[in-house]
């Protein structure tokens, strides 16, 4: 399982710049509204010093880290609904994606122009979860009458469950509310799946800061502002200065480090990204480790170990027999898989192990 997220925010707020930082994909970025038209997208690695750890004891031809994929599209305005700005047509590049990232512009610069004038994040997220509203009630609404003269119908239990669900939703998002504020469990969800509703998605926000606020962004009154919106609704904020990260985005490893020492930080912005959105979806790393590659594999949170095995092929699980299993730290106390054996630390799991972030595995399957 992949991580997929689309990067949201009013036109000049850094949405490209920052996903430049985060993919060196060079998409453009300039100072003008609606520099990006095409939506940009990029796959990166996810750094995860563990995998290279696990590469030193067990050496592999090749080493394969788990990834991501981020999307930009074009800016939004008040009103793209009704074809202001760009419109909202590109939202569909998104629909498809496990999660939003908002950027929100939370640094002041009289040279980068504020569509609206001036910075105010808390004014710019209103817009963009307006816009985003009208667009899933738009996806709503087209099958709505046909859907709920299905479901009052009686007779027919599925669309009897999808009109109770479609009905919240759209009460919802003619009240202002996000489809994500209803706290839909999983059927619920799996429900209007194919309806792709962007406000249905977890969120989090990229607080975008000047170079000077990049050590200590929490003083920034904007991030203030931002953070204690997000607290309601549950939201993660991680704020990174877009302009930094594009200058680190352009070093090489060694001159990376140097960089981060002389600038005061423990990582680049990317890793504090990626940890957000693990965490906002709920998700956790495996390894494979072997002669021929050591990789990572992504996997929700809770995967019992057949359906772990399924994201390396669906044989995979199918002839699940058993798994093989120890902790990446096993490894790195007792250096070899021999010894990690004879210390007893490697243990054989059933079909109803639930895998833990960390393990390296072994899967036994018969096809």
């Amino acid at each position: 399982m992949g991580f997929a997220c689309g990067i949201v925010g009013l036109p000049n707020v850094g949405k490209s710049t920052i996903f430049n930082a985060l993919t060196s994909a060079k998409a453009a970025a300039a100072n003008y509204p609606f520099c990006t038209i095409e939506p940009n997208t990029g796959i990166v690695k996810v750094p995860d010093p563990r995998l290279e750890q696990i590469a030193a004891l067990i050496p592999p031809e090749k080493i394969i880290p788990a990834t991501m994929q981020f999307t930009d599209i074009a800016g939004l305005v008040k009103g793209a609904s009704k074809g202001e700005g760009l419109g909202n047509q590109f939202l569909g590049h998104i629909r498809e994606a496990n999660a939003t990232a908002h950027v929100v512009r939370c640094f002041t610069d009289s040279e980068i122009i504020h569509v609206t004038g001036s910075v105010d994040p808390l004014r710019d997220v209103e817009i963009i979860d307006t816009e985003l509203m009208l667009a899933d009630m738009e996806a709503v609404n087209k099958r709505y009458a046909s859907i709920e003269k299905a479901g009052k119908a009686g007779g027919n239990k599925e669309a009897a469950a999808l009109h109770a669900v479609l009905f919240k939703v759209k009460t919802a998002l003619d009240l202002g509310r996000p489809v994500r504020a209803l706290g839909l469990d999983e059927h619920e969800l799996a429900l209007i799946a194919e309806y792709h509703l962007i406000t249905a998605k977890r969120v989090m926000y990229i607080a975008n800061v000047n170079d000077e606020d990049g050590k200590n962004p929490e003083a920034n009154p904007h991030v203030k502002a931002l953070m204690a919106h997000a607290a309601k609704e549950g939201a993660p904020v991680v704020p990174i200065c877009g302009k930094v990260e594009a200058e680190i985005s352009e070093l090489t490893a060694e001159e990376k480090l140097v960089f981060l020492k002389d600038y005061g930080l423990d990582e680049p912005g990317l890793n504090k990204v990626i940890r957000a959105g693990y965490a906002l979806l709920g998700l956790e790393t495996y390894f494979t480790a072997g002669p021929k590659e050591v990789r990572a594999w992504t996997i929700p949170k809770g995967s019992k170990a057949p359906q772990a095995a399924g994201v390396i092929h669906t044989d995979f699980e199918k002839g699940f027999i058993r798994a093989e299993v120890y902790a990446c730290e096993a490894l790195f106390k007792h250096k070899t898989e021999a010894a990690i054996r004879d210390a007893g630390a490697l243990r054989q799991e059933g079909k109803e192990y639930e895998v833990r972030d960390g393990d390296v595995i072994h899967f036994k399957f018969n096809v």
